[in-house]
């Protein structure tokens, strides 16, 4: 009981400490549209960054080709979700999806979930329509290329440092706890 009581309390001590702070600007005014405000973008919201490393540590945990299949999947709907914005088309409840997708790929994360690829490239892609919506909708006034071009790296990068951080962990009791407890927190985040 003891040991079940110590790999509970961090995440739902993450969970309080999200659930007590205080409501964050997730995107701050990234100014005229160009290739930086881009790059930024992912970075200066906390749903963005939790949702983009999560896809990394998630990846990190599926079996052959899913961990590349599922960044790649992710960064190619997300242009797929700008695509809609630009084109005028509304997506319903776009900052509760991007939520979810917090949420839940915190709980995958958390649980040490291995899912198979048809299941697990669907709801990434899900999600990442969304973000896609959302980072062309706040884009300010400029070259819309080079904005979804910046916002497409800093995305392949938040992935690629999942993926490097979940490998960097040994696949031993110790650092699947770390994967769980990390995974708590995001999901908390998404809470």
């Amino acid at each position: 009981m003891q040991a079940l009581r110590r790999h509970l309390a961090p995440p739902a001590l993450a969970l309080v400490f999200a659930l007590a702070a205080a409501p964050a600007l997730a995107h701050p005014d990234h100014g005229a549209a160009s290739l930086a405000s881009g790059l930024a973008h992912p970075l200066g919201g906390l749903d963005h960054l939790l949702a983009m490393l999560a896809v990394g540590l998630f990846a990190a945990r599926q079996p052959g080709d899913a961990r590349w299949m599922l960044p790649t999947g992710f960064v190619l709907a997300m242009l797929a979700g700008a695509a809609l914005s630009a084109a005028g088309i509304a997506l319903p409840a776009v900052e509760a999806a991007i939520a979810t997708s917090v949420l839940v790929l915190g709980v995958l994360i958390a649980r040490l979930a291995r899912l198979p690829l048809a299941a697990a490239l669907p709801l990434v892609a899900a999600f990442a329509l969304f973000h896609g919506h959302a980072h062309h909708a706040e884009m300010g006034a400029g070259p819309a290329l080079a904005y979804t071009a910046g916002f497409a790296l800093a995305t392949a990068a938040l992935h690629l440092a999942g993926l490097g951080l979940a490998r960097l962990l040994p696949d031993t009791r110790a650092g699947r706890l770390a994967l769980r407890v990390g995974g708590g927190a995001i999901a908390g985040a998404g809470v």
